[in-house]
């Protein structure tokens, strides 16, 4: 039986670090929002690193960046890796990156090993995955996924103001493939979990079976500005007061959702902003979640309600602007078992999984077997500078998303011909 490979593990290691060094502030914060100047500067050690690997780099009109392995020239749907390497503020250094690097070291491992697989390797890293500049988030993958036109796509109008597509011609990352040139054989994804779950039970690998749906929202309650100190309470047609009724109305909502139901509001905006005026306005956005459609449908149903009745009781106008609406999605559960297998073969524990979080996975299982490999997150913790995951669960799990797909991709002697959904 042949002997399972093992990444380069000081290079995979070496080039996160690097990589969480693009972007940081005079404060040493990390930002790297998508098609910034630092998002390029990611991008250019990406594709750097892509050529040393001896891979073909593309780009695409959505600014996915793409290397392609093809060994012996073949043509033919690859077996793709990948996620983002764009982040939101003040971020974490593993968020995203660690899967497109992990992936390059997928391929550098086979390659330096002559296991040359059946059919062609893609890493990819796409665009605007975090939805922090540019709405809805997983921007990049949905496009090359055929769920939004990609004209519609460029002409995104960021929080600063800026178009996206106007930003990746600056930055040099305005391709010229269409998105979605290269429909893949299958899909999988490393990813820190950024959760809890997999340090807490004391496990190394989570086979992610399903993700979470998940419904934005941005939401406007105009009441009227008014004298704080003159105007009685009774008479008041506050703003502030409506959205801070509906954000907690939110919180017990979600709890009572059967464990699963999840709620947010990330912003909140009050105008005029000053301490002795009533809102006149405020604006806040809903993120919900919950991985059953229905339940999902009903959140947001029992939103719209509450949201309704408060603006009917406190005088003010409620508009809701659909931002992004994602459903649940199953992975294929042929991967997943190739998964659990490899991690097995490895002597390291797992656990099947759902991802609460939403990632470019799940636009890429709308046109191939797709499904995520989990590694531990310390604390929980992610979308924070304080992000981390230990060097040897980084490892174990580029190790076995090498092995899935060297299995995936018909470089196993032992499975010559496994493929996805085996």
């Amino acid at each position: 039986m042949t002997p399972p490979l093992s990444i380069d593990a000081a290079r995979f290691l070496g080039r996160l670090g690097s990589l969480a060094r693009i972007g940081r502030d005079a404060q040493g914060r990390l930002t790297r929002l998508a098609a910034s100047d630092a998002d390029r500067a990611g991008r250019d050690a990406l594709a750097a690193w892509m050529r040393e690997a001896g891979l073909e780099v593309m780009v695409d009109r959505i600014g996915n960046l793409i290397g392609l392995w093809r060994p012996g020239g073949r043509d033919g749907a690859p077996v793709m890796m990948g996620s983002h390497i764009d982040t939101v503020i003040d971020a974490g250094a593993y968020d995203g990156c660690t899967g497109v690097l992990a992936g390059l070291a997928v391929v550098e491992t086979m390659r330096a090993a002559g296991r040359e697989p059946a059919r062609p390797l893609a890493v990819a890293a796409f665009t605007n995955e975090e939805g922090v500049r540019y709405a809805p988030d997983m921007l990049g993958s949905l496009v090359a996924a055929g769920g939004l036109a990609v004209e519609e796509a460029l002409a995104t109008v960021g929080t600063d103001g800026t178009i996206l597509g106007e930003e990746l011609a600056r930055i040099g990352y305005a391709g010229p493939h269409e998105p979605g040139f290269l429909r893949p054989h299958a899909y999988v994804e490393l990813h820190v979990e950024q959760g809890p779950v997999l340090e807490r039970e004391g496990i190394a690998i989570g086979a992610v079976e399903d993700l979470q749906g998940i419904s934005w929202q941005e939401v406007t309650i105009a009441g009227a500005a008014n004298h704080a100190g003159t105007t009685p309470m009774a008479m008041r047609r506050d703003a502030g007061v409506a959205a801070a009724q509906v954000v907690t109305w939110l919180r017990e909502r979600a709890r009572a959702g059967n464990g699963r139901s999840v709620a947010t509001v990330g912003r909140l905006r009050l105008e005029p902003d000053a301490i002795n005026v009533i809102p006149a306005r405020a604006v806040f956005t809903v993120d919900l979640r919950d991985p059953d459609a229905a339940r999902l449908s009903a959140l947001e149903a029992d939103f719209a309600a509450r949201l309704a009745a408060v603006a009917r009781a406190e005088q003010v106008t409620a508009t809701v602007r659909r931002l992004a609406r994602f459903d649940p999605v199953a992975f294929d559960p042929g991967i997943v078992r190739a998964i659990e297998a490899a991690a097995g073969a490895r002597g390291l524990s797992t656990r099947r999984m759902t991802s609460g979080a939403g990632h470019d996975a799940q636009m890429m299982a709308r046109i191939c077997p797709a499904a995520m490999i989990f590694v531990p997150s310390i604390g929980g913790i992610s979308h924070n500078p304080r992000e981390r995951t230990a060097d040897a669960d980084l490892v174990a799990g580029a190790n076995v998303l090498l092995d899935v797909v060297v299995r995936l991709s018909g470089a196993d002697p032992a499975s010559p011909s496994a493929g996805a959904g085996a």
